[in-house]
């Protein structure tokens, strides 16, 4: 939060310094001074508007490598979890001891694809993927895609990764 104020103060300052520049330039174009001031103040003016616009510079790159590193820090821990999830896909998978046919019916399952954009993608016929994707629904204990989507999803948040058909045999 201090951090933030700082730099804050610093854009202020920046603006300010940009300001002065501005006026000056068009004071001096449109001969708006009325009294000129010493020259050794002017002088001190200028040298702190030029270094508040330093610090401000300063300041900028230091928020932008800031944000380049957490944004390395979130594609990174995106790229785990990913993975992670991947390895969840396949430790159920493997759980459920679905066949290789059946693994890509129900990855395509989880990416949302419809019945017929699986089938064109698999090259078989509807029917093959709805006798393919009943299976699946069987061997993982739900009875349609929300419930074999939220088996995962539960996981990921940490939850239980019971289904609800086997719930309630138990």
């Amino acid at each position: 939060m201090k951090v933030w104020l700082g730099f804050s103060l610093l854009l202020a300052l920046q603006i300010a310094c940009a300001t002065f520049f501005l006026w000056e330039f068009l004071s001096s174009l449109l001969g708006l001074r009325a009294e000129p001031i010493s020259w050794a103040l002017y002088e001190m003016i200028e040298i702190g508007a030029a270094l508040g616009l330093i610090l401000g510079v300063i300041a900028t790159a230091l928020l932008l490598a800031w944000s380049l590193r957490a944004r390395h820090r979130a594609e990174e821990s995106l790229r785990l979890a990913s993975g992670a999830f991947g390895e969840l896909i396949e430790d159920r998978f493997d759980e459920w001891g679905l066949t290789p046919a059946e693994r890509d019916v129900a990855l395509f399952c989880i990416k949302g694809l419809s019945t017929a954009e699986i089938a064109t993608l698999r090259q078989t016929s509807e029917g093959t993927v709805k006798a393919q994707t009943n299976a699946i629904y069987r061997k993982a204990g739900v009875t349609g895609r929300p419930q074999l989507l939220s088996l995962f999803i539960d996981a990921l948040m940490d939850g239980p990764l019971t289904s609800p058909a086997r719930d309630d045999a138990a």
